[in-house]
């Protein structure tokens, strides 16, 4: 990537081109003592330069953030520039690009490209736990957070009006339970996978919802239902779905999920009609923008101090004024008055309720996927085992075998799925055709669509499912498991369909031998695996000889896991609950 100094300086850094690997010690120690005890105690012992003046050229730090924090730190940046402020003696050029965070989050998993950026400030560690999820080629060093903003839930006057704002208050339960009811206002939201907003907001509904009543994801289902009718691609058009008159009073959302930090800009910026917010009694969550270094032992000395000194800038007064101007919450601990009020907040509504315990990584993933099975159809490839492994009695059911009772199962899950949800049936066993140890019974297309003779795919689909039969051992030890799981994923991922949950469902008896298989597999799909084309492997070991552990190292390798059933009558649970977790994979 190209460098330019400062326009009034012609030279470039020429330390540049050689990228010294460096401690990681350094940097922490220097990172820690300008975040926590403040910029004189870095300065003191020698780790930052301070001095009025620029010598040489310019040190320039690309900093990639969030679209709604960049605004702020961009004018941190062009202050910094005009009054040359320097690290080591050299002018900190620091130059800001809104990125979107479910972009970048991908980009570092994937790692198809070198960032271009030093430094990365996301709106919530959310994006850089999908960051780290695939592979650890990319090193983020965190570097403490430069603000937070509370996640809540934004009304128009009128929507206000009918929930009683602002004397009433509400748990996240209550809360969406109202706006989302028959009758009840129109409620939107940015999509839990692209934005943190919509994925800590839909957490915390869930949360909230479960603790009211445990047996809820019926109720929890009919509202990812309801908001995926109305949800936004991201953050800023969640906004601009908002009803604003008569003319779009019809269609247009009347509450929405959405930080204090957004209703600020939106209010001061708006007439009238100045968005109203309800700060939820059981804790709102926050969006806490983390600083991280980016492959910090690839960025030279100078890089490195640089990128520490405007880290540092970041929690000085001038600039954690500026965040505040923006609507951000800063390192304060009383949270102002003025920003509350200029964002739509009155009391009672508990908008200094800020201490709750954040949603845990579980809790955020299991809500991903949720959202992910609701409001997105299923393209599921299922491939079961019909190996001699499949042939033994399952205790307690009569003589019924493996193979028995895990059709039974499928049929029953089946019925659970729409006619919109697609559904394919691979089989294998050692040798089953030919030299080949699998065979495709029935194409992955939707269960509503109708073949020449008239029926169904479901229809077909079950017939194919009622004939499924064990066959003898083939001439090998080994099942032909690896083999297979290759060629279903590779299948998936080539037909794969955007908008759609892809994956691909491998119901195993009996463990595969062929080791050679199982590296070479594993070897393979570390290079297939692509996060932008998700296709996780849901692996279900049927009985105690299959070897779950086994699977489920080769499953996570593409986002997806393994599991293990003692009863096939199980599969239809465990299937459905694994189908559920993948947004926590992904």
């Amino acid at each position: 990537m190209e460098r330019h100094s400062l326009p009034d300086d012609g030279a470039t850094d020429s330390t540049r081109g050689r990228r010294p690997r460096r401690r990681n010690v350094l940097i922490a120690t220097a990172l820690v003592l300008s975040l926590a005890a403040g910029t004189g105690i870095a300065a003191a012992s020698g780790l930052l330069s301070f001095a009025a003046g620029c010598t040489g050229s310019a040190v320039r730090i690309d900093l990639a953030a969030s679209p709604d924090i960049a605004p702020a730190v961009r004018a941190v940046a062009d202050d910094a520039r005009r009054n040359d402020v320097t690290s080591d003696g050299r002018c900190v050029d620091v130059r800001v690009d809104a990125r979107e965070n479910y972009e970048i989050a991908d980009d570092l998993a994937t790692g198809t490209s070198a960032p271009d950026y030093e430094l990365w400030l996301p709106d919530s560690d959310v994006w850089v736990e999908r960051a780290q999820d695939v592979g650890d080629d990319i090193a983020l060093t965190p570097a403490g957070n430069a603000a937070t903003t509370p996640v809540t839930l934004a009304v128009t006057p009128s929507a206000g009006t009918a929930l009683g704002w602002p004397e009433k208050t509400y748990t996240w339960a209550e809360l969406t339970a109202s706006a989302a009811g028959q009758d009840a206002v129109r409620l939107g939201a940015a999509d839990p996978a692209r934005s943190a907003t919509g994925l800590l907001a839909f957490s915390s509904v869930v949360a909230s919802t479960r603790k009211a009543e445990p047996d809820s994801d019926t109720q929890i289902a009919a509202t990812a239902e309801a908001l995926a009718g109305r949800v936004s691609a991201s953050d800023a058009q969640v906004v601009r779905s908002l009803a604003r008159g008569t003319a779009d009073s019809a269609r247009g959302n009347e509450a929405v999920f959405l930080t204090e930090q957004a209703a600020f800009t939106h209010n001061s910026a708006a007439g009238p009609a100045d968005l109203q917010l309800f700060y939820p009694t059981d804790a709102a969550p926050v969006l806490n923008y983390p600083l991280n270094l980016v492959n910090e032992p690839e960025l030279t000395t100078r890089e490195s101090r640089a990128a520490m000194r405007f880290i540092s800038l970041l929690n000085e007064q001038g600039a954690q004024r500026t965040l505040a101007e923006h609507g951000f919450r800063t390192a304060h601990s009383i949270v102002p008055g003025g920003l509350v009020r200029a964002a739509g907040g009155r009391a009672p509504q508990p908008y200094a309720l800020t201490k709750a315990a954040p949603p845990t990584t579980e809790m955020v993933g299991e809500a991903l996927g949720m959202w992910t099975v609701t409001v997105q159809d299923a393209r599921l490839t299922v491939v079961v085992d019909t190996s001699d492994a499949m042939a033994g009695p399952v205790p307690g059911r009569g003589g019924e075998s493996r193979m028995d009772v895990t059709k039974a199962s499928m049929l029953q899950t089946l019925a659970r799925f729409t006619p919109q949800d697609e559904v394919g049936l691979w089989d294998f066993a050692a040798d089953l055709d030919g030299s080949r140890d699998y065979r495709k019974l029935a194409d992955t297309a939707p269960l509503g669509e109708r073949a020449k003779d008239g029926a169904t795919h479901r229809e077909s689909l079950s017939d194919a499912v009622s004939a499924l039969a064990t066959v003898p051992a083939g001439s090998a030890a080994a099942t032909g498991l690896y083999d297979t799981t290759l060629a279903a994923f590779k299948e998936a991922q080539s037909s794969y369909v955007s908008g759609k949950c892809n994956a691909v469902v491998i119901l195993t008896g009996g463990p595969d031998t062929d080791g050679a298989a199982r590296t070479a597999l594993m070897a393979e799909l570390r290079k297939l695996a692509d996060p932008r084309r998700p296709v996780p492997l849901i692996a279900i070991a049927v009985g105690p000889e299959a070897d779950r552990a086994q699977m489920d190292e080769v499953a996570r390798i593409t986002g997806g896991a393994g599991y293990e059933v003692s009863d096939p009558a199980d599969i239809q649970s465990v299937m459905i609950e694994a189908i559920m977790s993948v947004g926590t994979e992904r």
